[in-house]
């Protein structure tokens, strides 16, 4: 599991968020949002979650998104940018810092000693040669 602590986690991913989404314009719209929240909840979309993890898919936190974005719907440009970068960095250091099930390795620091090994060294007297 990383060192890194939540604040560092969440200003990392905020700057990249301000890298990826450079106006005001970048960021979804909040019918984008809500198309997102339908599209999790049909059919296939939960089949396949069921199939995958053993359960229906969660689609609490998409509709979270689209009340939030409501919430900001008056706000000046980039004013409601600044938060929607500010919302999606936590959520993305939350996700970054908790346990998923991708979590099978531990990242390496260092690189292992002495690997990959060495090859044998390959003799032309161990070759033979036909007549």
């Amino acid at each position: 599991m990383s060192n890194t602590d939540f604040q560092t986690a969440a200003k990392q991913e905020e700057a990249y968020l301000r890298a990826v989404h450079p106006t005001p314009e970048d960021i979804p719209g909040c019918m984008k949002l809500f198309d997102d929240f339908l599209a999790c909840n049909i059919m296939g979309v939960q089949l396949k979650s069921l199939y995958r993890y053993g359960h229906m898919s969660v689609c609490d936190h998409k509709l979270d998104d689209f009340k939030f974005c409501m919430s900001i719907k008056n706000m000046h440009p980039e004013e409601k940018r600044d938060a929607w970068i500010h919302r999606r960095a936590e959520w993305w250091a939350r996700r970054r810092l908790e346990r998923s099930s991708e979590d099978v390795w531990d990242i390496r620091t260092e690189p292992l000693k002495d690997f990959p090994p060495a090859r044998p060294d390959v003799t032309s007297s161990s070759t033979s040669t036909i007549e």
